[in-house]
Protein backbone atom coordinates (compact mmCIF):
# COMPACT_ATOMS: atom_id res chain seq x y z
CA UNK A 1 0.00 0.00 0.00
CA UNK A 2 1.38 3.41 -0.97
CA UNK A 3 2.37 5.55 2.02
CA UNK A 4 3.14 9.18 2.81
CA UNK A 5 0.77 10.89 0.39
CA UNK A 6 0.47 14.66 0.69
CA UNK A 7 -2.56 16.24 -0.95
CA UNK A 8 -3.13 19.90 -1.72
CA UNK A 9 -6.91 20.29 -1.39
CA UNK A 10 -7.73 23.45 -3.35
CA UNK A 11 -10.65 25.71 -2.60
CA UNK A 12 -12.97 26.98 -5.35
CA UNK A 13 -14.90 30.03 -6.34
CA UNK A 14 -18.09 30.21 -8.36
CA UNK A 15 -17.41 32.57 -11.22
CA UNK A 16 -21.09 32.17 -12.07
CA UNK A 17 -23.95 30.67 -10.07
CA UNK A 18 -27.55 30.47 -11.26
CA UNK A 19 -30.07 28.62 -9.10
CA UNK A 20 -33.12 27.08 -10.73
CA UNK A 21 -36.49 26.86 -9.00
CA UNK A 22 -36.96 24.41 -6.16
CA UNK A 23 -37.55 20.82 -7.26
CA UNK A 24 -40.30 18.54 -5.95
CA UNK A 25 -37.72 16.77 -3.76
CA UNK A 26 -36.73 20.04 -2.10
CA UNK A 27 -33.40 20.41 -3.87
CA UNK A 28 -32.35 22.95 -6.51
CA UNK A 29 -30.54 22.43 -9.78
CA UNK A 30 -27.82 24.90 -10.60
CA UNK A 31 -25.87 26.32 -13.51
CA UNK A 32 -22.39 27.27 -12.43
CA UNK A 33 -18.79 27.86 -13.41
CA UNK A 34 -16.44 26.44 -10.79
CA UNK A 35 -12.81 27.48 -10.64
CA UNK A 36 -10.24 25.75 -8.43
CA UNK A 37 -7.62 27.97 -6.82
CA UNK A 38 -4.06 27.54 -5.60
CA UNK A 39 -5.09 28.20 -1.98
CA UNK A 40 -6.54 25.42 0.14
CA UNK A 41 -6.11 22.86 2.90
CA UNK A 42 -3.23 20.37 3.10
CA UNK A 43 -3.78 16.70 3.97
CA UNK A 44 -1.18 14.00 4.66
CA UNK A 45 -2.03 10.29 4.52
CA UNK A 46 0.04 7.50 6.13
CA UNK A 47 -0.73 3.83 6.59
CA UNK A 48 -1.31 2.23 9.99
CA UNK A 49 -0.74 -1.38 11.01
CA UNK A 50 -4.12 -1.52 12.76
CA UNK A 51 -6.66 -2.77 10.23
CA UNK A 52 -9.63 -0.51 9.52
CA UNK A 53 -8.29 2.18 11.85
CA UNK A 54 -8.61 5.87 10.97
CA UNK A 55 -6.66 8.33 13.10
CA UNK A 56 -7.61 11.86 12.13
CA UNK A 57 -5.62 14.83 13.38
CA UNK A 58 -7.03 18.23 12.48
CA UNK A 59 -6.00 21.82 12.97
CA UNK A 60 -9.21 23.79 13.26
CA UNK A 61 -12.59 23.63 15.08
CA UNK A 62 -14.49 20.95 13.17
CA UNK A 63 -16.91 18.84 15.27
CA UNK A 64 -16.32 15.08 14.70
CA UNK A 65 -19.95 14.47 13.74
CA UNK A 66 -19.64 17.02 10.92
CA UNK A 67 -16.24 15.91 9.68
CA UNK A 68 -16.57 15.04 6.02
CA UNK A 69 -13.05 13.57 5.86
CA UNK A 70 -14.03 10.70 8.14
CA UNK A 71 -17.27 10.28 6.21
CA UNK A 72 -15.23 10.01 2.99
CA UNK A 73 -13.05 7.28 4.52
CA UNK A 74 -16.12 5.31 5.60
CA UNK A 75 -17.76 5.71 2.19
CA UNK A 76 -14.61 4.57 0.38
CA UNK A 77 -14.30 1.51 2.63
CA UNK A 78 -17.94 0.62 2.02
CA UNK A 79 -17.56 0.93 -1.76
CA UNK A 80 -14.24 -0.89 -2.14
CA UNK A 81 -13.83 -3.16 0.89
CA UNK A 82 -10.52 -1.47 1.68
CA UNK A 83 -9.66 -2.15 5.34
CA UNK A 84 -6.13 -0.73 5.60
CA UNK A 85 -5.41 1.51 8.55
CA UNK A 86 -4.83 5.15 7.71
CA UNK A 87 -3.59 8.19 9.59
CA UNK A 88 -4.70 11.57 8.26
CA UNK A 89 -3.30 14.93 9.25
CA UNK A 90 -5.36 17.86 8.01
CA UNK A 91 -4.14 21.43 8.06
CA UNK A 92 -7.27 23.56 7.72
CA UNK A 93 -6.63 26.87 5.98
CA UNK A 94 -9.96 27.51 4.25
CA UNK A 95 -12.51 29.26 6.51
CA UNK A 96 -15.62 27.27 7.42
CA UNK A 97 -18.97 28.30 5.94
CA UNK A 98 -17.16 30.51 3.45
CA UNK A 99 -18.60 29.35 0.11
CA UNK A 100 -15.17 28.08 -0.94
CA UNK A 101 -15.86 24.35 -0.75
CA UNK A 102 -13.14 23.59 1.80
CA UNK A 103 -14.86 20.55 3.29
CA UNK A 104 -15.93 19.23 -0.12
CA UNK A 105 -12.36 19.53 -1.39
CA UNK A 106 -11.08 17.66 1.66
CA UNK A 107 -13.55 14.85 0.96
CA UNK A 108 -12.58 14.56 -2.70
CA UNK A 109 -8.89 14.68 -1.84
CA UNK A 110 -9.43 11.90 0.68
CA UNK A 111 -11.10 9.72 -1.94
CA UNK A 112 -8.28 10.34 -4.43
CA UNK A 113 -5.60 9.63 -1.83
CA UNK A 114 -7.25 6.40 -0.63
CA UNK A 115 -7.70 5.26 -4.23
CA UNK A 116 -3.95 5.70 -4.68
CA UNK A 117 -3.02 4.11 -1.35
CA UNK A 118 -5.28 1.10 -1.87
CA UNK A 119 -4.37 0.66 -5.53
CA UNK A 120 -8.04 0.37 -6.45
CA UNK A 121 -7.61 2.41 -9.62
CA UNK A 122 -11.11 3.89 -9.63
CA UNK A 123 -9.97 7.34 -10.74
CA UNK A 124 -12.27 10.34 -10.89
CA UNK A 125 -14.98 8.55 -12.87
CA UNK A 126 -15.14 5.60 -10.52
CA UNK A 127 -15.06 7.79 -7.43
CA UNK A 128 -17.77 10.13 -8.70
CA UNK A 129 -20.77 8.15 -7.28
CA UNK A 130 -19.12 8.13 -3.85
CA UNK A 131 -18.39 11.83 -4.09
CA UNK A 132 -21.95 12.68 -5.12
CA UNK A 133 -23.34 10.93 -2.04
CA UNK A 134 -21.02 12.94 0.21
CA UNK A 135 -22.07 16.39 -0.99
CA UNK A 136 -23.09 18.49 -3.97
CA UNK A 137 -19.70 20.18 -4.47
CA UNK A 138 -17.54 17.09 -3.90
CA UNK A 139 -17.61 15.67 -7.49
CA UNK A 140 -16.05 18.85 -8.93
CA UNK A 141 -12.95 18.49 -6.77
CA UNK A 142 -12.18 15.10 -8.30
CA UNK A 143 -11.39 17.02 -11.49
CA UNK A 144 -10.52 20.55 -10.36
CA UNK A 145 -9.46 23.18 -12.86
CA UNK A 146 -12.35 25.00 -14.52
CA UNK A 147 -15.68 23.27 -15.02
CA UNK A 148 -19.29 23.82 -15.94
CA UNK A 149 -21.34 22.28 -13.14
CA UNK A 150 -25.03 21.34 -13.32
CA UNK A 151 -27.69 19.25 -11.65
CA UNK A 152 -27.18 19.40 -7.89
CA UNK A 153 -23.45 19.49 -8.60
CA UNK A 154 -22.99 15.96 -9.91
CA UNK A 155 -22.73 16.99 -13.57
CA UNK A 156 -19.17 18.22 -14.07
CA UNK A 157 -17.85 19.21 -17.48
CA UNK A 158 -14.21 20.34 -17.42
CA UNK A 159 -13.55 23.19 -19.84
CA UNK A 160 -10.54 25.16 -20.96
CA UNK A 161 -10.31 28.68 -19.63
CA UNK A 162 -7.94 31.60 -19.90
CA UNK A 163 -6.33 31.53 -16.47
CA UNK A 164 -3.77 34.32 -16.72
CA UNK A 165 -5.37 36.28 -13.90
CA UNK A 166 -5.20 36.40 -10.12
CA UNK A 167 -7.92 36.20 -7.49
CA UNK A 168 -8.20 37.97 -4.15
CA UNK A 169 -10.48 36.37 -1.57
CA UNK A 170 -12.06 38.44 1.20
CA UNK A 171 -13.92 36.80 4.07
CA UNK A 172 -15.72 38.90 6.70
CA UNK A 173 -15.11 36.54 9.61
CA UNK A 174 -18.60 35.06 9.86
CA UNK A 175 -20.11 31.92 8.34
CA UNK A 176 -22.97 31.64 5.89
CA UNK A 177 -25.58 28.91 6.33
CA UNK A 178 -26.21 27.30 2.93
CA UNK A 179 -29.63 25.91 3.83
CA UNK A 180 -30.77 29.27 5.17
CA UNK A 181 -29.52 31.00 2.02
CA UNK A 182 -31.55 28.66 -0.22
CA UNK A 183 -34.65 29.20 1.93
CA UNK A 184 -34.19 32.97 1.75
CA UNK A 185 -33.81 32.75 -2.04
CA UNK A 186 -37.05 30.76 -2.31
CA UNK A 187 -38.90 33.30 -0.15
CA UNK A 188 -37.58 36.23 -2.15
CA UNK A 189 -38.68 34.66 -5.41
CA UNK A 190 -42.10 33.77 -4.04
CA UNK A 191 -42.69 37.38 -3.00
CA UNK A 192 -41.34 38.91 -6.19
CA UNK A 193 -43.00 39.25 -9.60
CA UNK A 194 -39.65 39.43 -11.40
CA UNK A 195 -39.33 35.67 -11.80
CA UNK A 196 -36.15 33.67 -12.26
CA UNK A 197 -33.48 34.93 -14.63
CA UNK A 198 -32.95 32.95 -17.81
CA UNK A 199 -29.89 30.67 -17.56
CA UNK A 200 -26.99 31.47 -19.87
CA UNK A 201 -26.44 27.87 -20.98
CA UNK A 202 -23.27 25.81 -21.21
CA UNK A 203 -22.13 27.03 -24.62
CA UNK A 204 -22.51 30.69 -23.60
CA UNK A 205 -20.68 30.10 -20.31
CA UNK A 206 -17.78 28.35 -22.05
CA UNK A 207 -17.54 31.16 -24.61
CA UNK A 208 -17.64 33.82 -21.89
CA UNK A 209 -14.61 32.29 -20.19
CA UNK A 210 -12.54 33.31 -23.21
CA UNK A 211 -13.60 36.96 -22.95
CA UNK A 212 -11.58 39.61 -21.11
CA UNK A 213 -12.33 39.39 -17.40
CA UNK A 214 -14.00 42.80 -17.37
CA UNK A 215 -16.50 41.61 -19.99
CA UNK A 216 -17.70 38.52 -18.14
CA UNK A 217 -21.52 38.27 -18.01
CA UNK A 218 -21.41 36.16 -14.84
CA UNK A 219 -23.51 36.66 -11.72
CA UNK A 220 -24.52 34.93 -8.48
CA UNK A 221 -28.21 34.55 -7.58
CA UNK A 222 -27.44 34.53 -3.85
CA UNK A 223 -25.99 38.01 -3.97
CA UNK A 224 -29.37 39.71 -4.24
CA UNK A 225 -30.57 37.68 -1.25
CA UNK A 226 -27.62 38.38 1.02
CA UNK A 227 -27.54 42.09 0.27
CA UNK A 228 -31.29 42.56 0.81
CA UNK A 229 -31.93 40.74 4.07
CA UNK A 230 -32.33 42.74 7.25
CA UNK A 231 -29.34 43.03 9.52
CA UNK A 232 -25.75 44.11 9.60
CA UNK A 233 -24.41 41.34 7.36
CA UNK A 234 -26.16 42.69 4.24
CA UNK A 235 -24.09 45.84 4.43
CA UNK A 236 -20.92 43.84 4.95
CA UNK A 237 -21.33 42.07 1.59
CA UNK A 238 -21.87 45.38 -0.20
CA UNK A 239 -18.75 46.82 1.45
CA UNK A 240 -16.62 43.82 0.52
CA UNK A 241 -17.60 44.04 -3.13
CA UNK A 242 -17.08 47.80 -3.19
CA UNK A 243 -13.66 47.41 -1.57
CA UNK A 244 -12.60 44.86 -4.18
CA UNK A 245 -13.72 47.10 -7.05
CA UNK A 246 -12.03 50.12 -5.48
CA UNK A 247 -8.84 48.07 -5.22
CA UNK A 248 -8.89 47.52 -8.99
CA UNK A 249 -10.71 44.22 -9.48
CA UNK A 250 -11.91 43.75 -13.07
CA UNK A 251 -14.70 41.48 -11.81
CA UNK A 252 -16.03 41.00 -8.28
CA UNK A 253 -18.70 38.66 -6.98
CA UNK A 254 -19.81 36.28 -4.26
CA UNK A 255 -18.64 32.67 -4.03
CA UNK A 256 -21.30 30.04 -3.41
CA UNK A 257 -23.88 31.16 -0.87
CA UNK A 258 -21.28 33.23 0.98
CA UNK A 259 -19.66 34.38 3.07
CA UNK A 260 -16.59 35.00 0.87
CA UNK A 261 -16.43 37.60 -1.87
CA UNK A 262 -13.68 37.63 -4.47
CA UNK A 263 -12.11 39.91 -7.01
CA UNK A 264 -10.54 38.83 -10.29
CA UNK A 265 -7.55 40.85 -11.47
CA UNK A 266 -6.15 40.72 -15.00
CA UNK A 267 -2.89 42.12 -13.60
CA UNK A 268 -1.41 39.77 -10.94
CA UNK A 269 0.79 42.57 -9.57
CA UNK A 270 -2.30 44.69 -8.97
CA UNK A 271 -3.84 41.74 -7.15
CA UNK A 272 -0.80 41.56 -4.86
CA UNK A 273 -1.15 45.26 -4.05
CA UNK A 274 -4.91 44.90 -3.53
CA UNK A 275 -4.47 41.99 -1.11
CA UNK A 276 -2.13 44.05 1.05
CA UNK A 277 -4.49 47.02 1.02
CA UNK A 278 -7.58 44.97 1.84
CA UNK A 279 -5.90 43.04 4.66
CA UNK A 280 -5.83 46.23 6.70
CA UNK A 281 -9.63 46.30 6.93
CA UNK A 282 -10.72 42.65 6.64
CA UNK A 283 -10.06 39.61 8.83
CA UNK A 284 -9.21 37.19 6.04
CA UNK A 285 -7.63 38.22 2.73
CA UNK A 286 -5.86 35.76 0.44
CA UNK A 287 -4.38 36.10 -3.03
CA UNK A 288 -4.62 32.94 -5.15
CA UNK A 289 -4.14 31.79 -8.71
CA UNK A 290 -6.55 29.70 -10.80
CA UNK A 291 -5.61 26.07 -11.28
CA UNK A 292 -5.85 24.64 -14.76
CA UNK A 293 -5.06 21.01 -13.97
CA UNK A 294 -7.24 18.25 -12.57
CA UNK A 295 -7.55 17.26 -8.93
CA UNK A 296 -5.12 14.36 -9.40
CA UNK A 297 -2.32 16.90 -9.72
CA UNK A 298 -2.63 17.54 -5.99
CA UNK A 299 -1.26 14.10 -5.06
CA UNK A 300 2.44 13.98 -4.08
Amino acid sequence: MRDGIIVAAPCKINLHLHIFDRRSDGFHDLESVFQALSFGDVLRFDSLKRRSACDLLMEGPVPPEHNIIRKAVDAFRSRTGFDGGVRIEAEKRVPLGAGLGGGSSDAASTLLALDSMAGTGLGAEGLAPIAEALGSDVPFFLYGGTALVGGRGERVEPVESVVNYAVVLVNPGFRSDTGAAFSALDRLRASSSAGIAVPLGGAALAAALRLPVGSWPFSNDFLSVLTSVAGEEAGVYARMLAALKDAGADFASLSGSGSTCFGVFSDPEKAEWAAKKLSVAWKFVQKALPLARSGDAGLE
